[in-house]
């Protein structure tokens, strides 16, 4: 290494680009398995994130990096569930995760993700990776038979390289992958909020969604006394406010007594942040010495909390893959598009989820469920990250795909106006 901190060279196993959730669970299980494993992170932890909400199915991959016991003692928020809501006040339905069909646990956590990403990521270290923050990476190369990074601290040569970039998307930007979703322009603006009104015990603890007419707000506990709260609505809305994101998202709780309610004592404290049109998918996952995951595979929406879930998930069975192809480089290009086709299954059962929450028929069918043949856990299973392909599971979620479009056209379950009726 040179006296600057720059390397003269660098040859490992495996480069991961980003230290976020998917970059950090792969390098933990990476290390583990005894690879030499280099983390480049181009920001320092801590540092401000959304996508605070965790769900259950995510717990067995925490457990499994080693991580979960410090998550557990970190003082986190037990989250039970999700409860969703209409803007109109209406009508509320709660979905507990112990009720899930075939459910995997009751419970996962909500978590600030400046320390919840610092401890995974001191964990990856921990764990023997190399991690490297502040380090950008300028460009990936394919010579021959390895990869090559070229970064701020000097060249890093690799047998292959899992971009876990989140939205910088490097390789996926590099190869032009990347696409957007049609009809998911969205904008959200979000903050951080003291002294929010929530209710007592278990109920205190889901992510409340409460979808409006033309928008939708999440509100999720991350203390006894802080919660984020954000508004999403389409980009083409956002721009004909032509207003700041601070006056947007207060115009928006303004605006809906059920939000206003318990907004009324609250005092913002941290500066509100506004993304857009953040929805895009890649047309492949792997090259023959790359792999994208995490939000650097694509990613939906915030809504049913999926982002930190698909990129454990992805990160676990990239970690894996790679793990194979190391031991069997045969076998490489086989392991890569079972992961590539593993992933694109899940992210295409919260994409359907994802377009039929804009729907106002899915919000009248979940705000009024009636539990014929266990479709409302099925529904909850998906809620909580039990998106297996066993046919019981699926069946039922064909069903209720079956009852929301019925809904369109007849009225199954009576009709919402979502949005309050003003003087």
């Amino acid at each position: 290494m040179h006296a600057d901190g720059r390397n003269s060279h660098m040859k490992v196993d495996v480069a991961i680009i980003g230290g976020g959730p998917a970059g950090s669970t792969a390098a933990t299980l990476l290390a583990k398995a005894g690879r030499r494993v280099i983390v480049l992170e181009k920001d320092h932890f801590p540092r401000f994130h959304i996508g605070e909400s965790l769900l259950p199915r995510s717990m067995s991959t925490l457990a499994r990096m080693g991580v979960l016991e410090k998550i557990e003692s970190a003082g986190f928020v037990k989250k039970f569930g999700a409860e969703i809501a209409s803007g109109c006040g209406a009508k509320e339905s709660r979905f507990y995760f112990k009720d899930g069909f075939r459910p995997r646990g009751d419970h996962a956590f909500q978590v600030p993700r400046a320390e919840f990403d610092k401890i995974l990521l001191d964990h990856a270290r921990e764990s023997g990776a190399d991690v490297r923050e502040g380090v950008s990476v300028k460009g990936v190369t394919f010579p021959g038979n390895e990869s090559r990074l070229e970064t701020s601290i000097g060249p890093v040569t690799s047998e292959f390289v899992m971009d876990c970039s989140g939205r910088n998307t490097l390789l996926a930007s590099q190869f032009g992958l990347k696409a957007p979703y049609n009809g998911l322009n969205k904008f959200a603006v979000y903050a951080h909020y003291e002294n929010v009104d929530r209710p007592e015990g278990m109920d205190g603890t889901l992510t409340r969604m409460i979808r409006a007419r033309d928008r939708w707000f999440w509100m999720i506990p991350l203390s006894p006394t802080k919660m984020s709260v954000g508004v999403v609505m389409d980009t083409s809305i956002f721009r004909s406010l032509r207003s700041t994101p601070a006056k947007v998202l207060s115009d928006s709780i303004s605006m809906l007594p059920v939000m206003r309610q318990r907004m009324q004592r609250s005092e913002r404290c941290t500066p509100v942040y506004a993304s857009g049109d953040y929805s895009y998918q890649n047309s492949s996952l792997h090259g023959r010495r790359w792999l994208l995951a995490g939000d650097s595979a694509g990613f939906i929406d915030p809504v049913f909390s999926s982002g930190i879930f698909l990129a454990m998930l992805g990160a676990e069975q990239a970690a894996d893959a790679i793990h194979g192809a190391l031991e069997n480089p045969g076998q490489a290009a086989k392991l890569f598009l079972r992961y590539q086709c593993r992933m694109q299954k899940v992210m295409k059962i919260y994409l359907a989820f994802v377009r039929a929450w804009y729907r106002q028929e899915f919000v009248e069918t979940v705000l009024n469920p009636q539990n014929i043949l266990e479709i409302v856990p099925a529904v909850n299973a998906v809620l909580a990250g039990n998106v297996g392909t066993s046919f019981a599971l699926t069946w039922r979620l064909f069903l209720f795909r079956a009852i929301v479009n019925t809904q369109r056209f007849i009225p199954l379950c009576p009709r919402l106006a979502l949005q309050p009726e003003f003087p």
